[in-house]
């Protein structure tokens, strides 16, 4: 009944953002690639990089370096003995780089389990006007977990049980200007699980579904879900639900988040989000992008 009860809500959520209008083209779409519109190819479905809290199918163009910023505040009914959130904080700092216009290289550093992840991403087809509905983006990433300290770890632990590994094809349709959808199909592997973590599986999968609706020049609606394929009953984690308010300014794009998982890259947020967003465990935050042209496009 929980999963019926969020399928409607989310279904409601993407319907509800239907009815709102936009006009228009977005500048930053041109500064993060370039040619899309070349060749009968159809211009980004997305402002940049991310959806919510995962990536979408854009990669960074040649020569591009940019800086991403997440944080994400407390939950907000901690109520007013901490701030409705805003005493605690979570931040992940990034470097995204665009070795071409299709291949996307990141590295980052996030607080939360104080974790380092690097990633690929590589532009496998682009949507076209004739021929090639939709573009998909292959994505790989790894993390390593530095926490806990070696002198805290449970007996056996060994270096290689910080690891964990990410693959997901992430498939998008840019349908008018004012919409685009996402799927996001996911496996990601832990090399360790704890016995009070709640899992029996290290490996995991994932289906996601996202999308954004344009309401003007610039700003837009995000939206994605993410749903655990084969979580047991007795799981104290929850499907991850993002939504965000993207307004683009020039060479940023700043997203102003509402989301149940404090964690910004996919091991967290898909396999270890501990807040059900219809109690309320709601975290407020915001992802930030600058993007800086390192090296000149061709014809340019």
């Amino acid at each position: 009944m929980r999963f019926i009860f969020r399928t409607l809500f989310t279904a409601l959520a993407f319907t509800t953002c239907l009815t709102f209008s936009a006009r228009a083209q977005d500048e930053l779409l041109q500064e993060l690639s370039t040619g899309q519109e070349d060749q009968g190819y159809i211009g980004q479905a997305f402002k940049g990089s991310r959806l919510v809290n995962g990536h979408s199918v854009e990669t960074t163009s040649a020569g591009t370096l940019e800086f991403i910023f997440s944080h994400r505040f407390g939950r907000v009914n901690g109520g007013l003995y901490e701030m409705f959130g805003l005493d605690d904080a979570f931040v992940r700092i990034g470097l995204e780089y665009g070795l071409t216009d299709n291949l996307s290289v990141g590295i980052g550093r996030n607080s939360v389990d104080k974790t380092v992840d690097g990633y690929l991403k590589y532009k496998l087809l682009r949507q076209t006007r004739e021929g090639v509905p939709f573009t998909i983006t292959a994505f790989g990433s790894g993390a390593y977990k530095t926490s806990p300290k070696d002198d805290e770890t449970p007996a056996g632990f060994e270096t290689i049980d910080r690891l964990s590994y990410t693959g997901q094809l992430l498939i998008a349709r840019r349908f008018t200007s004012k919409l685009s959808l996402q799927l996001m199909p996911t496996v990601v592997h832990k090399n360790y699980i704890g016995l009070g973590e709640g899992d029996t599986e290290n490996t995991q999968a994932a289906i996601g579904i996202g999308g954004r609706i344009k309401l003007t020049r610039s700003v837009s609606v995000n939206a994605e879900y993410y749903y655990r394929l084969n979580a047991t009953d007795n799981s104290p984690y929850k499907d991850a639900i993002g939504l965000a308010i993207d307004i683009e300014t020039g060479g940023h794009v700043f997203q102003i988040v509402m989301t149940n998982t404090r964690g910004m890259i996919e091991r967290t947020f898909i396999t270890e989000t501990d807040g059900d967003f219809f109690d309320g465990d709601i975290h407020l935050g915001f992802n930030v992008t600058r993007a800086f042209q390192l090296k000149s496009h061709k014809g340019k």
